[in-house]
């Protein structure tokens, strides 16, 4: 016989297998010598009070143990000969997009500006060293996108947007570590994941789909309102289907499709700084002590959110045990993200902490039209180059001093490799946000105690965290709504927001394809 309980259990009792095994059977009133088998479906950590526990959903087979229902197995197909759809960028959404279409007995033809897993790496390294950004390889552009380089966090709540569960086994069928299906914010961290997104476009190779790297679309073709292809490379592609998964950071391409009459309308985004403590602080903080989270938790995690104003202040894309990198995607540019590796190991918690802008705020800082939120994100980007003297050196400040209006004399140690310039964020940053932000702060700093202190460092600046615009698409379908045959997908297309809602879109795409 199966079934499934629900257990509350300390972390301890949880990582050995006898004592868990004696929880269930109590829990179920069996023997013990009856439980043949267990599996935990999913695990999560319930510190809400002083004593920390995990939630456990668990799978128990009592007397023998019976077939269960497989994890995902692909059934795609061979597409060479089959009709081509063109794919531009191979980020969640354009891979998972193309792995769809060849399970439709369509031929993904995939363009990446960037450059290939292993190629990506090269530049990310010279980028340390030399300080200059490739505009095409960066820690946003190139195979996988900017998750590739970046945590690999895959945790969503986009559940009404597809079948979450499927990308997530599809994930590990390409290789990551099977935990990404029991915990309740799984990741894969992100010395994993370019394996992962590798072992995918082999997969599209291998099924007849052609992946195409340092090729970057500068133009669509388009006649009677319909699409034919694209050109990118100084080369056409031709296709009457083309899924557009470019990511948010694609600047060039919304002034290329605003020169085509692709139709596209202003969205709200959010912007702000990276906050970083000692992962140490957060564990005491969250778990409820001072000594740390011992040998059986896992680094502490915290999300905040709030409203000030009518407008929400939040924590974002939260990397314990991780480190702050620089985001830039040209040069003149300075913007930070966080990731953490699988191990979450390092001494170190960052998030990004940010508050929304709309048309309202952008008015207000004499932005307006199409591309206001791009300008700026544009204009705070090159303040806070110059405010941390160019090259890839961080403006920074203490937290304590930034809710001050203080200048800060000695910065914390931080994960930034790159180094940190002492800069007054309170000061240069607009006052419409900024005092939101502290606000915001302020008030998770009462909600948490340990938060707010003075060995936590602000960081800056956060502006990535969605796109300001939306290319406009029908309802029912994934096509946009004035030409046939483009589709605009994923974040860059405004309709996801992480790895797994992307995913999920780039499979609605492919599915409106026909």
């Amino acid at each position: 016989m199966y079934t499934e309980i629900t257990l509350r259990i300390s972390p301890e009792d949880a990582v050995h297998e006898e004592v868990l095994k004696k929880e269930v059977a109590r829990s179920v009133k069996v023997d013990i010598d009856r439980i043949k088998h267990l599996e935990i479906i999913r695990r999560s950590v319930d510190a809400r009070q002083r004593t920390v526990f995990l939630n456990l959903f668990v799978g128990v087979w009592i007397d023998r143990v019976e077939e269960r229902e497989k994890v995902f197995l692909p059934a795609y197909k061979d597409v060479f000969d089959r009709p081509r759809v063109i794919v531009v960028g191979a980020g969640p959404g354009g891979l998972f997009s193309a792995l769809r279409l060849i399970e439709r007995g369509y031929c993904p033809v995939v363009l990446e500006r960037g450059k290939c897993v292993d190629k990506r790496k090269g530049d990310l390294g010279r980028l340390y060293k030399t300080g200059i950004v490739d505009e095409d390889s960066n820690f946003g552009y190139g195979e996988g996108g900017a998750g590739t380089f970046s945590d690999g966090k895959l945790f969503t709540r986009s559940q009404k947007r597809g079948n979450v569960r499927r990308i997530l086994e599809m994930l590990v069928y390409f290789g990551a570590d099977k935990n990404i299906l029991i915990d309740a914010h799984p990741h894969i961290g992100t010395d994993k994941l370019p394996g992962v997104i590798v072992n995918i476009r082999k997969a599209i190779e291998a099924h007849g789909g052609q992946v195409y790297f340092d090729t970057r679309v500068t133009d669509l073709l388009i006649r009677d309102n319909r699409i034919e292809g694209v050109i990118a490379g100084n080369r056409e592609f031709l296709a009457k289907h083309v899924i557009l998964a470019t990511g948010h950071s694609a600047r060039d391409t919304y002034k290329m499709l605003h020169n085509r009459n692709v139709y596209m309308e202003p969205k709200d985004f959010a912007v702000g700084f990276r906050v970083e403590h000692s992962q140490f602080d957060i564990d005491c903080m969250q778990y409820h002590t001072r000594t740390g989270r011992g040998e059986y938790l896992p680094a502490a995690e915290y999300n905040f959110v709030t409203n000030i104003a009518g407008r929400g202040v939040y924590s974002f894309c939260m990397c314990p045990g991780g480190v702050v990198v620089p985001a830039a995607t040209a040069p003149g540019q300075q913007v930070v993200n966080g990731m953490s590796a699988s191990g979450r190991n390092t001494p170190w918690a960052n998030s990004a902490l940010v508050t929304s802008v709309g048309e309202a705020e952008l008015a207000a800082l004499n932005h307006r039209g199409l591309f206001a939120g791009i300008e700026f994100q544009e204009a705070l980007e090159r303040k806070a180059w110059e405010e941390g003297g160019g090259g890839l050196h961080a403006p920074a400040q203490a937290l304590t001093d930034f809710l001050r209006g203080k200048i800060t004399r000695h910065l914390p140690r931080t994960s930034y490799k790159p180094g940190v310039t002492t800069s007054p964020i309170h000061a240069w940053f607009p006052a419409l946000l900024a005092e939101r932000l502290q606000q915001g702060i302020t008030y998770f700093g009462r909600c948490a105690r340990g938060f707010v202190t003075e060995q936590a460092i602000v960081l800056g600046v956060e502006t990535r965290t969605s796109s300001p615009l939306r290319i406009v698409r029908e309802k029912e379908r994934c096509v946009h709504v004035g030409i046939a045959g483009l589709y605009p997908c994923g974040e860059g297309a405004g309709y996801a927001g992480g790895i797994v809602s992307a995913a999920m879109d780039g499979e609605k795409c492919a599915e409106s394809v026909f």
